[in-house]
């Protein structure tokens, strides 16, 4: 069953002329997609931040070991 809310903006579109309807439609189907992609995107974060912590981690230790060489970017 839609929420209140989904219900309220189904009225407000139905009010809008079909063209007005098609360009908000496109705008939401647009918005949503990105919204999702967002989402994605912080889940796949979520899921390697404790990796990436832990290289920062043993990058400093070999800095401060003395292990690290500057980088040459010429040599990429």
């Amino acid at each position: 069953m839609p929420s209140t809310a989904i219900v309220t903006v189904v009225r407000m579109l139905e009010e809008l002329p079909e063209a007005t309807q098609n360009q908000v439609v496109e705008h939401l189907r647009e918005y949503l997609e990105d919204f999702q992609d967002e989402a994605r995107w912080e889940n796949a974060f979520k899921k390697t931040q404790t990796k990436l912590v832990d290289a920062a981690r043993r990058a400093k230790r070999e800095i401060a070991d003395g292990q690290a060489k500057p980088l040459d970017h010429h040599q990429l």
